[in-house]
C-alpha cells in the first residue's frame, strides 16, 4: 500500500505544481504527513490547498482511511532522496548517512557535487567519495545559520 499510496499523493501534489518531498505513515496510517516544496517557498495557503486536495482523493476517491493529515514545507534542512534532489542542490552543504560502512564511518558531511550515473558525489576535506544512492540511508541539507 505504501509505494501505491506515495505514488497517488506524488501524482496530486504534482498537479497542483508542488513536488513530493517525503511522506510519512505514522502510526500504522493514523496519521499522514506529507512534506511539499516549490522553488519559491511554501506558505500556509499552498499546505491548505494541497490538504485539501489529498482528503478529497483519498477519502472520497480512495477511500483510504486516517486520522489526521499533515502537510508542510520540508523546512532549510529538508531530506534529500531522489536522484533529482542530488542534482538540484549540487554545491550545497549535507549531511549523509550510509546504510553500510564506507571508509570505516557511516556518517558524512560534505559539499554535494552532483552525481554520475547512481552515484552521489561529496567533496570532503578537499576530496570527492563516490556514494551509492540505494546505499544512503538518509540525506538532509545541512544549511549554515
Amino acid at each position: 500500500m505504501t509505494a501505491d499510496l506515495e505514488v497517488l499523493i506524488e501524482k496530486n501534489v504534482s498537479k497542483l505544481g508542488y513536488e513530493l518531498v517525503d511522506l510519512e505513515i505514522i502510526n500504522r496510517g493514523e496519521l499522514l504527513r506529507i512534506f511539499i516544496d516549490q522553488p519559491s517557498s511554501i506558505t500556509i495557503d499552498d499546505c491548505v490547498e494541497v490538504t485539501n486536495q489529498l482528503k478529497n482523493v483519498l477519502t472520497v476517491e480512495e477511500d483510504i482511511s486516517f486520522d489526521r493529515l499533515e502537510v508542510s514545507s520540508p523546512g532549510m534542512d529538508r531530506v534529500i532522496k531522489k536522484i533529482n534532489d542530488f542534482k538540484r542542490f549540487k554545491g550545497e552543504k549535507v549531511k549523509i548517512k550510509t546504510r553500510i560502512i564506507i571508509e570505516d564511518k557511516r556518517n558524512f558531511v560534505g559539499i554535494l557535487q552532483g552525481t554520475k550515473k547512481d552515484l552521489i558525489l561529496l567533496e570532503i576535506n578537499n576530496a570527492v567519495l563516490e556514494i551509492k544512492l540505494d546505499d544512503i540511508e538518509k540525506a538532509r541539507l545541512d544549511p549554515e545559520f
